[in-house]
């Protein structure tokens, strides 16, 4: 009775020692997998402690930080994406900003373009004014005199003068509602300049210089 309790005792131990041994590799693969220790490197330290072999093992302090080394390393990435993110919106408005500089310039060009037409315009208006007011006052001056006299200094001119100063005296006899005396210069002229002149009058109908300027 005493061999058979002696060899449960005995089990019991055996027992509670692979418990224990289970329990503490249970242990090691867990921190392992925690990151809090190196199972491998703790586990050769115990097979070279148990071989009676001496075993050499760098101090690693970091080890202790893994779970932060790997938060930092996360980060960094993260950083890194942002990072690329801004330099790559940075270059979308640098291209941006040069399609507005280049707009711009093609919108100061085109307003540099307007006020030159601007100004040609307004050169052409007042040309236009100046030359109905000196044919408006050239009519008057001669319908004023005696018409041989205004016949003769119609000869003068050339065909082109002598047809805007009957046209405008024309419109201002239909304005004032007085008669005209286009129809005697022409009878005071000779017959072939006198037909030149209605033959010219005839092909432009409208007023020659009394157009308003485009």
């Amino acid at each position: 009775m005493g061999l058979t309790g002696g060899a449960g005792a005995g089990l019991r131990i055996f027992v509670l020692i692979l418990l224990i041994v289970v329990l503490f590799l249970g242990g090691v693969i867990w921190f392992d997998y925690l990151g809090l220790i190196n199972a491998r490197e703790q586990l050769s330290l115990i097979f070279g402690l148990i071989n009676k072999e001496k075993v050499v093992t760098i101090d690693d302090k970091d080890d202790v930080f893994l779970l932060e080394k790997e938060r930092y390393s996360k980060m960094k990435e993260s950083l890194d994406i942002r990072e690329e993110e801004l330099n790559k919106r940075e270059e979308e408005l640098e291209k941006l900003s040069v399609e507005i500089k280049q707009k711009v310039e093609m919108l100061e060009e085109m307003e540099i373009a307007l006020a030159e037409r601007e100004k040609s315009f307004n050169v052409r208006t007042r040309l236009y004014e100046n030359k109905i007011e000196n044919l408006e006052q050239s009519s008057k001056y001669l319908v004023g005199m005696p018409p041989l006299k205004a016949k003769d200094i119609l000869l003068e001119m050339n065909d082109q003068d002598v047809i805007d100063i009957m046209r405008v005296t024309e419109r201002i006899a239909q304005e004032t509602g007085e008669g005209s005396l286009v129809s005697y210069w022409l009878s005071l002229m000779p017959a072939e300049r006198s037909a030149a002149i209605q033959r010219k009058m005839a092909l432009k109908p409208v007023e020659p210089g009394t157009e308003a300027p485009n």
